[in-house]
C-alpha cells in the first residue's frame, strides 16, 4: 500500500466520498453524513486528507483530520477531527484502517494538535471496534450529529 497526501476535492477522494456516502444511507436511511465540509478544511498545516492506493494505483482506503477549536459545536482548543475514514469493502480487514488512522494521528499532533476527535454511529460497529482498539474513549457529543440518538462521540490524546 502506498498512501498518499490529496485535496478533498481530489477525484480519487470525491469517488470514495461518494461511497462512504452510499454506504452511510444504507446504514442509516438519510443519505449520508451531512456535515458541511470544505476541501480548504483539509489544508495543512490544518489539516491533512489521506488515500491509500493498492499495488495497482487504485484508491482504497481514505481518511483525513481537519482542525477544531472552541465552537457551539462542543469541540475544544486544539482538536483535531477525523472525517470521512473508509475502506472499500473488497480490501476490508486488512488493516488499512488502522494504517490511515495511525497515520492520521501522527500528522495531527506534529502539527500541535492534542486530542484527536470522531463522531460515528451506532450502526458502525467496525468504526467502534477500530476506535476503542486504538485507544479512543467515549467524550462528551459535539459536532453536527450532537443531538442525535445514534450518534456516537470518541476522543484520544495526542
Amino acid at each position: 500500500m502506498i498512501i498518499r497526501r490529496v485535496r478533498f476535492d481530489h477525484p480519487d477522494a470525491m469517488m470514495l466520498n461518494d461511497e462512504v456516502q452510499a454506504e452511510y444511507h444504507v446504514r442509516y436511511g438519510d443519505g449520508g453524513d451531512a456535515t458541511a465540509l470544505d476541501a480548504t478544511d483539509f489544508d495543512p498545516p490544518r489539516g491533512v486528507y489521506l488515500i491509500a492506493y493498492d499495488a495497482y494505483d487504485r484508491p482504497v482506503a481514505t481518511g483525513g483530520w481537519r482542525s477544531q477549536d472552541r465552537n457551539e459545536e462542543g469541540n475544544e482548543d486544539g482538536d483535531a477531527e477525523l472525517k470521512r475514514m473508509f475502506v472499500v469493502e473488497q480490501m476490508r480487514g486488512r488493516g488499512l484502517a488502522r494504517r490511515i488512522l495511525a497515520a492520521l494521528e501522527e500528522d495531527a499532533r506534529a502539527a500541535g494538535r492534542v486530542r484527536m476527535v470522531l463522531e460515528t454511529g451506532t450502526k458502525q460497529p467496525e468504526a467502534i471496534a477500530l476506535y476503542t482498539s486504538s485507544g479512543y474513549e467515549p467524550c462528551t457529543k459535539f459536532g453536527y450529529y450532537r443531538h442525535h440518538e445514534e450518534s456516537l462521540c470518541y476522543a484520544k490524546r495526542l
